[in-house]
């Protein structure tokens, strides 16, 4: 044997054993039954290649055995190739042992890529700013109490919570005091925490059923109706949701609403209408659940403010970073009416379960720094760019086809010839490019006689990276019809 315990090599590391659980039977030879245990272990890649072992002094104690019987029995896998041992070194997991792996584990798990992504719902993933992001968590780590090492608050960092009042009222017009924002991990989030769990904040008997958009995200539809939430979808029209539509549903106290840009189909809701829903809320008793979900991005017409700011008691405003930052960071808000605060955080708990209290300083650092402002112009800039980018390519190559939703967001809406939607997403498989139909945000419930239904695709501009932006905008042109 030529170990020499508790000495470690001083090169690169393999993944250490010191703590090994190995089960030995109660009967029988303790050096076999170590031997064997360890065999099993190797086998069954428990104990991977390269794995060092404890000394076996140390294995010895740890399982009650001789220290000869270990010994022998390391000696004796060593002869038989199950590990190997070097002078100052230890004992490790020969790499020859490595278990074979089954054609089943062998097998990819995730669905291949597209060649070229242009769907909706997510920013540059490459113009994360993480310089200006890496400095700000100095800073805020630096600066943090020691308490904000220990158990969350539900409400939310209080450091984030006074520069988001702060910025919402500057950048959105949002009317609030830090007390009347509770975090959140993001939008879908904000919506279990209103309606689902044991105790909802807005049970059914204060809410009836709940009034969205026609066109939305399926996911949140399908979070709803996981919940028990009976909708009721509004049509769309070029000025936003048929917002008087509510009047014929006295059993309606709340409606979700994008009013800053209509999710997918764009467009700000109405002046009028902005003031309606407001009405309506005031008259009803209700509640409107606003989604700013890209209220920073807009690019040939004027910021157009929340709704939240007409009446704070009368709208929950929720808000993330996923557009403006990334989806990856989990940060989102909700800015509620004050009645509503004890409801959100007895339904979240007593502890923060979700958002991670140091990426809450570090936003609240970034934010106050300037960082946030900065970053969010750049990205105006460079999403105006790319939503340039594609309004000339669709002039040159595809002239006869409307665009719409094109001054704000991430996304355009393309016109599409009736009963050509389905077939041109075929040729878009065909080709590798994964785009949105508009048919998928249809409400299954809207009738064609409250709302005929258009053909159309939801175009995505921020996803991809620089390089690959312009060979996906032709393997797009390519795919759309020509002009009848």
């Amino acid at each position: 044997m030529t170990e020499t315990p508790g000495v470690h090599p001083t090169g690169p590391a393999h993944p250490t054993g010191n703590d090994l659980h190995l089960d030995l039977p109660a009967t029988g030879g303790r050096r076999s039954a170590l031997m064997a245990a360890l065999r099993e272990a190797i086998r069954t890649g428990r104990l991977a290649p390269g794995t060092r072992l404890p000394p076996y002094r140390a294995l010895a104690a740890d399982l009650g055995l001789a220290r000869n019987t270990a010994a022998e029995a390391y000696t004796e896998l060593v002869a038989e190739g199950w590990l190997t041992a070097r002078q100052g070194s230890g004992t490790t997991v020969a790499e020859r042992a490595a278990p074979a792996r089954s054609d089943r584990a062998r097998r990819p798990t995730r669905r291949s890529r597209p060649v070229h992504d242009l769907r909706q719902g997510q920013p540059d993933a490459a113009s994360f700013p993480r310089t200006a992001w890496l400095a700000a968590a100095r800073r805020a780590l630096t600066a943090a109490p020691n308490e904000a090492f220990g158990p969350g608050d539900p409400q939310g960092r209080r450091e984030l919570r006074t520069v988001l009042a702060d910025y919402l009222a500057r950048a959105r017009g949002v009317r609030t005091h830090p007390d009347r924002i509770v975090v959140c991990s993001g939008f879908a989030h904000a919506l279990r925490l209103l309606f689902d769990g044991a105790a909802p904040v807005l049970p059914s008997a204060d809410r009836g059923p709940l009034a969205v958009e026609a066109y939305g995200l399926d996911f949140h539809r399908g979070l709803l109706a996981t919940a028990g939430v009976p909708v009721v979808p509004l049509p769309i029209d070029e000025h936003g949701a048929r917002v008087d539509e509510l009047a014929r549903h006295p059993d309606i106290r709340t409606v979700l609403l994008t009013p800053a840009h209509q999710f997918p189909t764009g467009g700000p809701l109405h002046a009028g209408r902005r003031s309606a829903v407001i009405d309506w809320a005031r008259g009803r008793g209700g509640l409107l659940l606003e989604d700013d979900y890209d209220g920073e991005f807009r690019y040939d017409r004027q910021p157009v403010g929340a709704v939240q700011g007409l009446d704070p008691d009368r709208v929950v405003y929720l808000g993330s970073t996923s557009k403006s930052l990334s989806p990856a960071l989990r940060l989102g808000w909700m800015v509620l009416p004050d009645h509503l605060v004890d409801r959100v955080l007895a339904a979240k708990g007593e502890r923060e379960a979700w958002a991670s209290a140091l990426d809450q300083l570090t936003l609240a650092e970034f934010i106050d720094s300037g960082g946030y402002d900065r970053h969010v112009r750049r990205m105006r800039r460079r999403y105006r760019d790319r939503r340039d980018q594609l309004v000339a390519a669709l002039a040159a190559h595809a002239p006869h086809i409307e665009v719409s939703g094109i001054a704000a967001g991430l996304h355009a809406v393309l016109r599409l010839a009736p009963g050509t939607e389905r077939s041109i997403l075929k040729a878009a498989v065909y080709r590798g490019l994964a785009v949105d139909g508009l048919a998928d945000y249809r409400h299954p419930a809207v009738t064609a006689e409250a709302m005929p239904a258009v053909d159309g695709l939801v175009v995505g501009y921020a996803t991809p990276p620089d390089h690959a932006y312009p060979a996906a905008l032709q393997a797009l042109c390519d795919i759309l019809p020509p002009q009848a």
